[in-house]
């Protein structure tokens, strides 16, 4: 069984930087493909950021590449998302999510295990 949960959440101006975290349960945790989603008000959560198993590959939403950095370690069982240069449209609940399959999954479905989710708000 894996738990997730996710901290860091918080406001920030437009242009400013957040850190969010998701800390996970669980002896397999290198064997878990990890990603965050993200969710606004009235929308569908959508995929932002995935991190392979090991750490050495990545992908990201078009929309905050170059802007966003996701990072784990394996030995802390963490993954984060560095997140520079806001925009008021980055405004969402952060989740952080999981998968014991091919990593990089953009779909939720794709995903088996979900955190809480965490607010990120950015102010114009």
């Amino acid at each position: 069984q894996v738990q997730l949960v996710e901290s860091g959440g918080g406001l920030v101006q437009a242009g400013g930087s957040l850190r969010i975290s998701c800390a996970a349960s669980g002896r397999t945790f290198s064997n878990l493909a990890m990603s965050w989603f993200r969710q606004a008000p009235g929308k569908e959560r959508e995929f932002v950021a995935a991190i392979s198993r090991s750490g050495g590959s990545t992908k990201y939403a078009d929309s905050v590449k170059g802007r966003f950095t996701i990072s784990r370690d394996n030995a802390k069982k963490t993954v984060d998302l560095q997140m520079n240069s806001l925009k008021p449209e980055d405004t969402a609940v952060y989740y952080c999510a999981a998968s014991y399959s091919s990593w990089g999954g953009w779909d939720v479905r794709d995903y088996g295990y979900w955190g809480q989710g965490t607010q990120v708000t950015v102010s114009s």
